[in-house]
């Protein structure tokens, strides 16, 4: 594990080759009853440039209308998300140093094309839990900053099986990915890029209370 900033940690080769393997085959099956979707920007109505589906009992969903928000269903199909599968929940457990499973994993597919300008998780009112990351398929370049848009960044590549937990005095820091390096993985056939953010999105005190 490396510290790369307070709260910043970087787990390289997290999963190995087989567990990668195993987590497409997992992903392909759960894409089957959540299919991929493009989410759009809030009052423009811009398209994302990622495609996007969920696991858990919430999926972080937006659109023009009602913008950045947890729903409990698909914005298309309308059923419940599937599950978080075991072999993901294994990162979040063993590198989140957190006391509750998440309840939301947000899946992201880059293309070759595909970028995340630089944005802050914060969207969930959990915010003492971190937001860790699983990369898959083709390497990332990641950039993240502090708290403050426009302030000094820092950038590292990701690689396939590699965890970064987002926590602590990072966790509204401003990140994204600049761009997609093709061709540098064989875990996708046809190449590309999928990252795993899984998160706690309710308060503690608010389940307790069934609130």
């Amino acid at each position: 594990m490396i510290e790369f900033a307070p709260g910043l940690l970087y787990f390289p080769d997290f999963y190995s080759r087989l567990e990668q393997e195993a987590l497409a085959s997992l992903l392909r099956d759960a894409v089957k009853a959540a299919p991929l979707f493009t989410p759009l920007m809030p009052r423009t109505g811009k398209p994302f440039s990622v495609r996007m589906t969920n696991f858990g009992a919430l999926g972080w969903v937006s659109d023009r209308e009602h913008g950045y928000r947890y729903e409990a269903r698909h914005p298309q199909t309308g059923e419940e998300w599937p599950a978080i599968p075991d072999l993901v929940l294994r990162a979040w457990r063993e590198t989140s140093n957190y006391p509750h499973d998440p309840e939301a994993c947000l899946m992201n597919f880059y293309d070759v094309s595909a970028r995340m300008g630089l944005h802050q998780d914060r969207d969930e009112a959990a915010l003492d839990a971190p937001v860790v990351s699983i990369s898959l398929g083709d390497s990332c370049l990641f950039r993240i900053g502090s708290e403050t848009r426009g302030g000094k960044t820092r950038s590292f590549k990701l690689h396939s099986g590699d965890v970064v937990v987002i926590g602590g005095a990072s966790r509204l820091a401003f990140h994204g990915v600049d761009r997609i390096f093709p061709a540098t993985s064989t875990l996708l056939p046809n190449g590309g890029r999928i990252n795993l953010t899984m998160r706690r999105v309710r308060a503690a005190e608010n389940l307790a209370t069934g609130g």
